[in-house]
Parts: C-alpha cells; structure tokens; sequence
C-alpha cells in the first residue's frame, strides 16, 4: 500500500505541479469554472485527486456520502426482505443477515452522517464567515482521502477476496466476540480490517475537527463577530469539539482491540470486566457521536427553516445556549446505555438524571422552531417541508428516548425493537431530513440550476411516510417484546414487520427519486435566473453565501460577454420560489 502511495503521488507529481496550486477561496465555484478559478487549477479528474478547494473537497464528501448512503440502504432493503417472514427464507442464513446488520449501521453512522455533514461544512463555513478557504487547506484535502481506504476495508469482507468474511459483531463491537473469543468466525480477518477501516475515518473526522475550530476562530471576517455567528457555524462549532473528545477515545479503544486479537494482550478479552471495560470506552464515545450527527443538522434546520417562516430565528441566543448545553451534557449520559449491565444502582441513578436533563436544551430548540413558524408567513417549499418533517420526527424519536432514560422502562424495553424504532426516528427521521432540506436549499448555489420541484415533494411525501409506518412498526414490535438484531422471530411478530418492510419499500422509493432527481437536475435542470433564488430580500432575510453566489453569478454572465440566460419550465420562467417556482 505504501508503495502504491509513493506511485500515485510520483504520477501526480509529473502530470501537474499541484505543489504550487493556492485556490482563490471564495472566487471558485463548483458550476461553469470557466473564468472563476485559479489560472492553475488543473481540469478533468487532476483537479478532483489534487483540489484543496474547500468548496470542491465539500462535493467529495457529498459524493462519498451519497454512494455510501446507496450502500447502506441496499443492505437495509435486503435485512427487511429478509424480515417480511419468521424464517430465513430470503437471504439463507442468519450469518449473511447479521455481517448485513453490522455494515449498515457502521455505513450510515460512519460513512453517511459524519461525511454529509461535513459536506454541508467545508462548502458553506468559508462562505457565511467570509473566508478565503479552510485554515488548514491540505488538511482538509487529507482528511478526505483517508475515507474511500476506509470504506473499502469496512466493505472487505463483502468483496471476493479469499478467507475473508464479513464481521457480525453489529456496529457497537461487543466484548468477548468481536475480540474473537471463542470457537465463532469472528476472528477472521474481516473484523481487523473493519477496525482497521474504522480507525480510519476517526482520524478523519478528528483532522476535520481541528480544521473547522481553527477556521471558524482565526479566519473570520472582520464583520463577523462571535455575537453575530451564524447558527450554523456555532453547531459545527460545537460538533468539532465533541469530535475532538470523543473520537480519539474510540481510535484507542480500538488499537486495543486490535491488540487483544492479534498479540493476546487482555484488555477485554477477560472475564470480568474486561468486556464491561468496552461498553464504557465505547459509549463514552458513542453517546456525543449522537449529537456529533444531530447537531449540525439541527443547525440547518435552525438556518433554513426561519427563511421560509418570514421571520429570523425565534430565540437566537437561547438556541446556541442549548447547542453549547447539549455539547456539554453528552459526555455525561453515556452509561444509560448500560442500566441492564449490573452496574452501580447509585451511578445508574446518576446517569438517569443526566439523561434526563439532556431533554431540556433539545426542548427549547423544538419549541424556538415552533414559536419561529407561529403566526409567520409560511412557504412550503421542499426544504420547508423537510424541515418541518424534521421538527415532527425529532419529537417522537425525543420523546421516546426519554422513556429509555428510565432505568425501570429501560429494563424492560433494553435491546427489543423499541430502542431501534426510537434511534431510527432521530436518525433517519431527524438528521436524514434535516440534511435533505440543506440539500434542496443549497442546490441552487451549488449548481445554479433548479431540481424538479413535483418529484422533490415527491419524495418528502414518501420518506414521511415511510419513515411513521416503518419506525413507529418497530416501537410497537418493541413493547411486544421483539428482541432486536434477530434473523428470525415469532410468527405472532410477522404482521409488523410485514408493515415495517412496507414502509422501508416507501423509503427506497423515496430514495430512487431523490438520487434521480439531483443527477439529472445537475445535469440538465432550468438555470437560476436570480442571485437571489429563494426571493430572501424580500423578507430581509439573506446571508452571506447568497451575496457570493450573486457575485459569481454576474461573473459568469460578464464572461460569456454579457450573454442573457433565459431558462423556461412549461412557458414560465424560473426566476425565484413562490408557489408557481418550487
């Protein structure tokens, strides 16, 4: 590997001195380069393996997202197939389901939710804060490129590669099984090269991490003060310094795992508390990754839902005041995670109350929403619609969660389907649509063309839908009593997860359009006609990145020589947002 390193860069180097590339921050753009960029920015696939761009490093990780989010909803499509009778007559075997169920969950929660987000960041934090680039431009770029090696070792076990099986420890890698004791097969290679691919994005996200604090700390423009910060920006703020605890933690805990499987060292490998040793490390990391995924969507949420309301965002301060609450409350809940595990009763109580109160900052967000859309002018546009599913799904998946902070509900509900039910609304629910909303709101900058407005609400429609029928089927199964990471069941259980399947069936539809939509609308969608395509002016509601993409666009009209773009959808032309455009 190393030598093929040495290769790729030795090639790079003679194709083009990528050395002295310095990008022009702000003056690129990810549509119609010509006459924006560097006179040395290289063209063709040079640019996308040498760029240190931030805006072009963000549609990486878009990119990268988007195929791991296809990834992880494939494997999910063929579990639910798998689940639409007690036995396993789908996919053959309970081995293939569970090496299923361990690489979902890692792909949406490892190589989905942490890579969107930073998608959503390295594009828009330069921007809205005036700065030429990421403090850290090559940084950035690595950071990137250490994800693609680390899906691919997370996926090994999948590709056909001798004496390689996929791991089954599920995504929270158990004690003593994922340390490969005992007479199972997970102490085959495929587990190492998991952690290995594991260790990988952490660092990653830990490099990204320190970027964005140094960036949003040293490269603001002048005019914008820590008064004045876009919600935004305090999210990724504060999700970058749970990044910068928490994933370190995991990265050690899983060189010792690594350690105990391979140079029988006995860190967990032990009886005792050896396996309890993991829960702990891990979950210390675990619960802030939670709301290292659901902070910064809760800060588009926060940024878009108010331009659509008429109205700036109710209670600004008390918003950041609960983002920075949250981001200090999650180091302390992690152990509610372990109320069936036979720990202290006294910290058992402890950690129930912390849970608890780590209920009141997500409250005073839901009801800043609320109180930002009452009585104001409303335009339910595709973002709109995302973000108000976003509010309704974070209520329940919340609420549900606090009945899990319970210690005599949770013992009776601990590992049944209601707990998957209740993360599966925060997390595909909440922190899905919150991203979908910033997706369709910022794909004009980004492209300067409009998607198709129908197919996009479309889709809103049938992920909303999906999402009630297949995640509230599961909270049901859980009060049931259905034990969760099962291949098969009881026929009693089949009725519902006949329904679940059926609202994961509207899920993948959903997923079809949306993917449909985005590619040929980059392609081939009507151009923006407007810097200011969602009519913001109007309300005085405009930020930062609409201002440059007015200014990029009146740069592109100057270099086709004035040339006038006039678009039209069904004879009316797309100039803005109102109820005949979107």
């Amino acid at each position: 590997m190393g030598a093929f390193l040495l290769g790729v860069a030795a090639f790079l180097a003679r194709v083009e001195d990528w050395r002295s590339y310095s990008p022009l921050g702000a003056g690129g753009g990810a549509v119609g380069e010509t006459g924006h960029g560097h006179a040395e920015k290289p063209a063709g696939l040079i640019r996308w393996f040498t760029t240190v761009d931030h805006k072009d490093i963000g549609l990486l990780y878009g990119a990268y997202a988007t195929v791991a989010f296809v990834v992880g909803g494939l494997m999910v499509m063929l579990m639910r197939a798998e689940l639409t009778t007690p036995d396993t007559a789908v996919l053959g075997s309970a081995t293939f389901y569970n090496s299923l169920l361990t690489s979902h969950g890692i792909t949406m929660l490892f190589l989905f939710g942490t890579p969107i987000i930073a998608a959503f960041s390295n594009y828009l934090i330069p921007l809205v804060i005036g700065a030429d680039d990421m403090a850290f431009p090559r940084i950035n770029a690595i950071a990137f490129w250490l994800l693609p090696p680390g899906a691919l070792l997370i996926w090994a076990g999948f590709f056909p590669i001798p004496d390689v099986i996929p791991a089954q420890t599920a995504w929270t890698m158990y004690t003593p099984l994922s340390a490969g004791v005992g007479n199972g097969n997970q102490m085959n290679v495929g587990v190492d090269l998991m952690l290995l691919g594991l260790h990988l994005t952490g660092v990653s996200a830990t490099m990204g991490a320190i970027n964005f604090i140094a960036t949003i700390f040293t490269e603001r423009a002048e005019e914008v003060t820590w008064a004045n910060l876009d919600i935004f920006s305090w999210t990724i703020l504060t999700q970058s310094g749970l990044i910068l605890f928490a994933f370190p933690l995991l990265g050690s805990a899983l060189v010792m795992l690594l350690l105990d499987r391979n140079f029988a060292t006995t860190f967990f490998a032990v009886d005792g508390g050896g396996p309890i040793l993991w829960q702990h490390l891990f979950w210390f990391f675990g619960h802030p990754e939670v709301y290292i995924l659901v902070l910064p969507p809760m800060g588009i949420v926060s940024y878009v839902l108010p331009r659509f309301s008429g109205r700036k965002l109710f209670g600004f301060k008390f918003v950041v005041y609960s983002t920075l609450a949250i981001g200090v409350l999650s180091f302390g809940v992690w152990a509610h995670h372990m109320f069936a595990t036979g720990i202290d009763p006294r910290l058992r109580a402890s950690f129930m109350a912390v849970s608890l109160a780590i209920a009141i900052p997500s409250a005073v967000k839901t009801f800043n929403w609320i109180t930002t859309m009452w009585n104001g002018k409303l335009r339910l546009t595709t973002p709109m619609l995302f973000c108000i599913g976003f509010v309704s799904n974070f209520i329940i998946g919340g609420v549900t969660g606090v009945f899990l902070a319970s210690i005599p509900v949770d013992l009776v509900l601990h590992d049944t389907y209601y707990v998957v039910g209740h993360f599966h609304y925060i997390v595909m629910g909440a922190i899905t649509f919150a991203g979908m909303a910033g997706i369709y709101y910022w794909f004009p900058l980004v492209t300067g063309r409009w998607y198709q407005r129908r197919l996009a609400k479309a889709h809103f429609w049938l992920w909303m839908i999906g999402t009630n029928i297949t995640f509230f089927a599961m909270v049901l199964l859980g009060y049931g009593g259905m034990p969760r990471r099962y291949a098969t069941y009881l026929p009693q259980f089949a009725t519902l997860h006949q329904i679940a399947s059926l609202g994961a069936f509207l899920l993948f539809v959903g997923g079809i359009i949306w993917v449909y939509n985005i590619v040929v609308s980059w392609m081939e969608g009507p151009h923006v006609q407007s810097g200011d395509p969602w009519r913001l002016e109007e309300t005085n509601l405009n930020t930062a990145e609409w201002d440059w993409f007015e200014a990029k666009r009146e740069t592109s009209i100057a270099a086709t020589d004035g040339g006038e773009e006039v678009e039209t959808d069904g004879g009316q032309e797309i100039d803005g947002n109102d109820d005949t455009a979107e």
